[in-house]
């Protein structure tokens, strides 16, 4: 039986492939719990600097698979009482998306848990939650709002209708948009400019950034400046 997610490295950036094709990536809880185990390997080794999610075939992922939902863990698959959000959130290295296809629903909560994102020409999202009767539950509801804005968010989520992958560089949900072909290459090319920085100051700088998310700015640029006098006595004593 094939695995339903594929991990490999190339030097110090991994790669993370959905693999499950044939029902266009959908999350079983065998999926999740590998995805989950690969992120948390991303995090833990010292020898991996950042990392890329992908799909395998002409998804990303299509969301929750629902024939899984009456019969598996899908918001605890390892019983550890971890979900996607706190997974993601305590992996401090960077973690590119690179959408190849439909990103939908849930599908699309996973990519918009990834710090940025690098869209295939055939990338397209859209959050049915409204149209299946799904409530959400990884961060659909503030992430998409946080990446596109209100007004957009409430388009997107209100009437579950899709939109393109150029349609996606113009709200600002994705960074690029590059040939099927370049995709992968592409994404891998952007994390190994992050991985070959100074390993400390890209968590730390990563940190800063979404220090954002829970504080004004003020607080925000406070948090800076005493991380800054931190560095400077450091740099003193030595």
């Amino acid at each position: 039986m094939e695995k339903t997610v594929l991990f490999k490295t190339s030097g110090s950036v991994a790669l993370i492939t959905l693999n499950r094709p044939e029902r266009r990536n959908a999350m079983n809880q065998d999926l999740l719990a590998n995805l989950y185990e690969a992120i948390d390997r991303v995090a833990s080794d010292a020898g991996i600097m950042a990392a890329v999610i992908t799909g395998a075939g002409t998804a990303f992922c299509s969301g929750l698979d629902l024939k899984a939902i009456a019969t598996d863990n899908l918001m605890d698959p390892r019983g550890d009482g971890r979900g996607m959000m706190e997974v993601l959130a305590a992996c401090t290295k960077p973690i590119i998306g690179a959408v190849n296809g439909p990103a939908m629903t849930g599908g699309f909560e996973l990519a918009l848990n990834c710090d940025f994102l690098i869209a295939s020409e055939h990338a397209s999202f859209a959050d049915t939650h409204v149209k299946m009767g799904i409530h959400p539950g990884w961060g659909m509801s503030q992430l998409l709002q946080e990446a596109v804005g209100q007004r957009m968010a409430k388009q997107m989520s209100l009437t579950c209708q899709f939109i393109s992958a150029d349609e996606a560089l113009r709200a600002g949900l994705v960074n690029e948009v590059v040939p099927a072909d370049s995709l992968v290459p592409r994404a891998m090319e952007i994390a190994g400019q992050a991985a070959a920085l100074n390993a400390d100051m890209l968590q730390t700088m990563k940190n800063l950034i979404e220090y954002r998310n829970g504080a004004t700015l003020n607080e925000s640029l406070g948090h800076e400046r005493r991380g800054f006098d931190e560095f400077v006595k450091k740099i003193w004593k030595k």
